[in-house]
């Protein structure tokens, strides 16, 4: 199973205020655990809203808005794990090393198995070349 681990922004993280040496020396450590463990796929941070744009699909239209955007809807940073549960990624999420008012939000990656019948066998293929590809 792979969960996709979403870091809430906050005002200072939308400020653009980099973690400190002690912060980044600590989650340096927690994501090290996390590689030696063999659950960790990926894991980044991301720049301030203010730097990102959106777009709109409506019909044959595509509408651009550039950021900030409410902070209420934002993430500053994601991990994506593969464990054997819900609840393996629930631990090592509080195992985080981030502070007090850190929300972190989990959430479960829909697999080939997922979609079924719909998902068929060409499609299947596509899909193996495609992860083969950007695997290589």
């Amino acid at each position: 199973m792979r969960f996709m681990i979403l870091l809430k922004a906050d005002k200072i993280t939308e400020a653009g205020v980099l973690p400190d040496e002690k912060l980044l020396t600590e989650m340096g450590k927690y994501n090290e655990e996390l590689v030696n463990a063999g659950v960790l796929q990926a894991g980044e941070g991301l720049q301030p809203s203010s730097k990102a744009v959106r777009i709109k699909f409506s019909g044959t239209d595509r509408r651009v808005t550039e950021g900030p955007f409410d902070l209420k809807e934002l993430v500053c940073g994601f991990w994506i794990l593969k464990v054997n549960s819900r609840e393996e990624a629930i631990e090592w999420v509080k195992r985080c090393p981030l502070g007090d008012g850190t929300e972190i939000e989990i959430r479960q990656i829909f697999e080939a198995a997922d979609f079924g019948a719909e998902f068929t066998p060409e499609l299947r293929e596509q899909e193996d070349r495609l992860r083969a590809k950007i695997a290589s």
